[in-house]
């Protein structure tokens, strides 16, 4: 495997920056440490420290059996960690990019999504699956997805994904201490990003988004790397005049109807942003949610800026298909002509 990621992971929780890469890795230490059941495995991530270095150092400092590498069989990854699960364990695979989660589909719909309900409960997976997500690298084919909606469309499972390094520190101790499965989506583009923040417990229960930039003329809603897009679209607009509220959704199943609604009765304008395909993708669940619950306060249509309907496009042509700042900004327009 060839090695994307040289920069070491560890992270001082009390420090006062840290990048995404080093967050999760610090979430990872701090879960080992808490929780002998917890492992942690999946390709190159023990001896290499996985391809973005994220689990770099785990491996020397819990030993090869808490801390492992796998074969390159992401169903065998998936069905390995359904086994552990039901023997008292706590296991987080991580299949080493979205595009490689496919022939893991299998099991991870019919087996970590339905044991515990299959089992009238005897059987719970406290599975937590990282999943390195989304585009923003150019990287090969099968390198950058956007699978939320395939995820967060089937029962059983939890889905979320983070937009910045405190914030992922925080989802992953959630997640890996639940007793649910849940689909851990890491915006792969923000790794070695930096931002200011000590590395806290979580402040929010799971299912809850939050706003983090206010505003009173519209809503851009967004997760993962787009929400870093979207506040750079607020601080564009704000030089005409326009104040746009972001809402960082953050749990994608179960998402937080409470608070997007009540972030539509602020602004009573939105703009889905995510770079999944249009069709089925979870900018139409949200724009459902938005008039079940707000309708009386909306004051134009709903808008979505996403990704197109054709394959997810490599190296190259990714900036072509992801959303940018015009397209954006050109949404907000259209919402606010109404």
């Amino acid at each position: 495997m060839t090695e994307l990621a040289t920069t070491p992971a560890s992270a001082d929780a009390t420090a006062s920056e840290h990048s995404m890469q080093q967050a999760i890795n610090a979430a990872l230490r701090t879960l080992l440490a808490e929780d002998p059941a917890t492992l942690v495995f999946g390709e190159d991530v023990g001896r290499l420290g996985g391809v973005f270095r994220v689990t770099d150092g785990l491996q020397a400092e819990f030993g090869d059996q808490r801390v492992f590498d796998t074969p390159l069989a992401e169903s065998g990854i998936v069905g390995l960690a359904v086994g552990l699960a039901m023997n008292g364990w706590r296991p987080v695979p991580e299949l080493q990019f979205d595009g490689f989660a496919y022939p893991a589909v299998d099991q991870i719909v019919n087996q970590v999504a339905r044991m515990h309900y299959r089992s009238r409960g005897a059987a719970p997976m406290p599975i937590t699956l990282r999943l390195p997500s989304f585009g923003g690298i150019q990287a090969p084919e099968h390198h950058g997805e956007s699978l939320e909606a395939l995820f967060a469309h089937v029962p059983g499972l939890k889905v979320c994904s983070p937009s910045d390094p405190a914030d992922a520190y925080r989802l992953l101790l959630q997640s890996v201490r639940a007793d649910d499965p849940v689909v851990y989506l890491e915006p792969k583009a923000r790794y070695w990003n930096r931002s200011p923040g000590a590395l806290t417990e979580p402040d929010l229960p799971i299912g809850a988004s939050r706003v983090v930039r206010e505003g009173r003329h519209a809503t851009l809603v967004a997760w993962g790397a787009m929400v870093h897009h979207c506040l750079r679209v607020a601080e564009f607009a704000a030089e005409d005049g326009v104040e746009l509220e972001v809402l960082d959704l953050r749990w994608l199943k179960p998402i937080d109807t409470a608070g997007l609604t009540a972030s539509v009765r602020r602004t009573g304008r939105v703009v889905v942003v995510h770079e999944a395909p249009l069709t089925a993708g979870l900018g139409g669940e949200i724009a459902a949610l938005v008039q079940e619950h707000a309708f009386r306060d909306l004051r134009a249509p709903v808008q979505r800026v996403t990704g197109f309907d054709v394959p997810y496009p490599a190296g190259p042509l990714e900036p072509q298909y992801l959303p940018n700042a015009d397209r954006v900004l050109l949404a907000v327009q259209r919402t606010l002509e109404f």
